[in-house]
């Protein structure tokens, strides 16, 4: 994420060979509408992307053609608003199906330079916690439940406010105007969250058993189904169908547990939660906050701050993750992770 310096004309061929491999020629055409370009300018671009791995080339001469490199894929950065316009019709090459291919391309989601960095901005939650007055570290804490319980709550369309959020759990007073499967929403955040902080070393390996657990903490007295679904169900905003058998939904998630505890890094194994488990829509309902409470689990289970999406615009969130089920491109979605994981290491349990 880091030292992914591309041009707008770079990404702009990246996002044209997501439709289809083109010659050197069919690139100008395409891009002519945007650029001033020449035959040494995008001779220079595709040289470029394909010493970074993310394009490949077939034949010589004028009948080469210009793919994307399929192996690379996951990490390519594609301009998220331009993937969203009406001008890119990117969208109609979308994945409209789960795609078993997407495991082997998770190895090394994070690299060596963006390990070390964020190595060195992470802080540890127990050094902070013997520093801390007990008294502070309980509010931080606390305050945390609450912004996590609020924001994770709000991405799924719930209309509390921060405030009524801070009231609802501390005071257990609901707010005038909601409904009352809200507030459930909410207070079950913090059931599942004091399940993971009773014993976060649990989550240091991940299973199909404790993701189908938070699950059901997640959805308690809310009318959803719990266990893996049977059936098969569609994702507002966008035409990928998650796969509909059960022993494929399954499969997939030990899958997913398996990717995940196979991974060295605590930050790449929390990503993958965030990711792939709505990307499987293991259950009826309640995946992504199941992901997102997963994830915070590891993070809590190697030491690291947890992440509340406090500062994530809702919006941009879910655009983030839909491109991940349509084109299997995890670029705009580790952004934003790391950028909210960065932003709570310097927003909790300051000294």
């Amino acid at each position: 994420m880091f030292d992914t310096k591309t041009s707008d004309r770079q990404q702009a061929i990246l996002q044209e060979l997501i439709k289809n491999p083109f010659s050197r020629l069919e690139l100008e055409n395409a891009l002519s509408r945007r650029f001033s370009l020449s035959k040494v300018t995008v001779l220079r671009d595709l040289k470029f992307l394909i010493n970074r791995g993310w394009v490949q080339s077939s034949g010589i001469g004028r009948s080469a053609k210009y793919a994307i490199n399929q192996s690379q894929s996951l990490l390519i950065p594609i301009n998220k608003e331009w993937y969203y316009s009406e001008q890119s019709g990117l969208r109609q090459f979308a994945k409209e199906s789960f795609d078993p291919d997407v495991f082997t391309r998770f190895s090394h989601v994070m690299s060596q330079d963006e390990q070390q960095y964020l190595s060195l901005q992470s802080k540890n939650i127990q050094t902070q916690k013997q520093k801390l007055d007990p008294t502070i570290f309980k509010r931080e804490l606390e305050r945390f439940t609450i912004e996590f319980s609020w924001k994770s709550s709000r991405i799924e369309g719930n209309t509390y406010s921060l405030l009524e959020t801070e009231q609802l759990i501390k005071q257990k007073q609901e707010a005038v105007g909601h409904t009352k499967e809200e507030a459930v929403m909410i207070l079950n955040h913090k059931t599942a969250l004091d399940y993971v902080l009773s014993d976060p070393n649990a989550f240091k390996r991940i299973d199909r058993e404790k993701i189908i657990h938070i699950h059901t903490l997640l959805v308690k007295d809310m009318s959803i189904s719990v266990g893996i679904r049977s059936q098969r169900v569609g994702i507002s905003g966008t035409n990928y169908i998650p796969p509909a058998s059960k022993e494929k939904v399954e499969k997939y998630l030990d899958q997913t547990a398996e990717l995940i505890n196979v991974a060295s890094y605590p930050l790449e194994k929390s990503l993958i939660s965030a990711s792939m488990i709505p990307y499987i829509q293991a259950f009826a309902d309640g995946n992504k906050r199941t992901s997102r409470m997963i994830a915070n689990a590891i993070l809590l289970a190697y030491d690291l701050f947890p992440i509340s999406y406090r500062d994530v615009d809702e919006v941009a969130y879910k655009q983030a993750l839909i491109l991940f089920y349509e084109q299997n491109n995890l670029y705009n979605f580790k952004k934003l992770f790391i950028d909210q994981f960065l932003w709570a290491n310097k927003k909790y349990f300051q000294i």
